[in-house]
């Protein structure tokens, strides 16, 4: 069985990390080279950083301060947002990012993963999904959750899967920045509908609910911001807690 991933985020906006609830109210979270550094000595397996506004504002992502992160990081990481065409990638991955996350411009150009996933390998491209739960259904929002779409987290992540994503990254806008638990029945249906690894996003507040992710959800890794940036939880203490509960995870 492989084991379970723990995943800091850091959602990065004006150079600095940011954490908010339901996509909104945005705080300061501190320095993102720092933290990323300082998770990687506490044990994170892989980190996330997501330039939240860059597809927003219309400009290209954190090429930059790639390159800090990559030289103060010692462990994998994705970075996201703003990413459109392959030159994108290219100069992220370049820069020392092991992985791209694309959302918004896959939902516009769904092709987009089809090129990305022949130009650098599928095991590069994680297909991020930002979702909300209205009435029966889970419709997929872009542009940091302002734009609705038409599309259904379970068909677009198919979709995605058979045009070459690597890695399903599912963000629950309804739980996002609540620390009421993650959103398991999704989860649950979801890896019944892809075969390619699942990152879990949106609603860690206590160590149990990572139980409950990887035991009840089926996730492969669990991705979390608040709970570490603020120290609710320290990721030593959650592993231990993990293994004490029969999730097996890295050292």
């Amino acid at each position: 069985m492989l084991t379970k991933r723990i995943i800091p985020c850091l959602d990065v906006k004006d150079g600095r990390t940011v954490k908010g609830i339901n996509f909104k109210e945005l705080r300061d979270a501190g320095d993102p080279v720092a933290l990323g550094a300082l998770y990687a000595q506490q044990g994170a397996d892989e980190l996330v950083f997501l330039d939240i506004s860059a597809t927003d504002e219309e400009r290209k992502t954190f090429a930059e301060l790639v390159k800090e992160i990559a030289a103060e990081c010692t462990i994998p990481f994705t970075v996201g947002g703003g990413i459109k065409i392959i030159q994108d990638v290219e100069r992220l991955l370049k820069a020392g990012a092991d992985k791209v996350t694309i959302n918004s411009s896959a939902v516009k150009n769904p092709d987009l993963i089809n090129q990305l996933a022949r130009e650098f390998g599928s095991q590069c491209i994680v297909l991020a999904i930002d979702a909300r739960n209205v009435g029966d259904y889970w419709l997929v929002h872009t542009h940091g959750g302002k734009k609705e779409t038409e599309k259904e987290l379970f068909s677009w992540a198919r979709e995605g899967e058979l045009r070459g994503a690597g890695e399903i990254l599912f963000t629950s806008m309804n739980h996002d920045g609540t620390k009421n638990g993650f959103a398991i029945n999704a989860l649950k249906e979801l890896s019944k509908t892809v075969t390619v690894p699942i990152i879990a996003s949106g609603g860690a507040g206590q160590m149990s609910h990572f139980v409950d992710v990887f035991k009840e959800g089926n996730a492969d890794a669990a991705l979390a911001a608040s709970v570490f940036h603020f120290g609710e939880i320290s990721l030593p203490d959650l592993k231990a807690y993990l293994r004490k509960n029969d999730v097996e995870v890295r050292d």
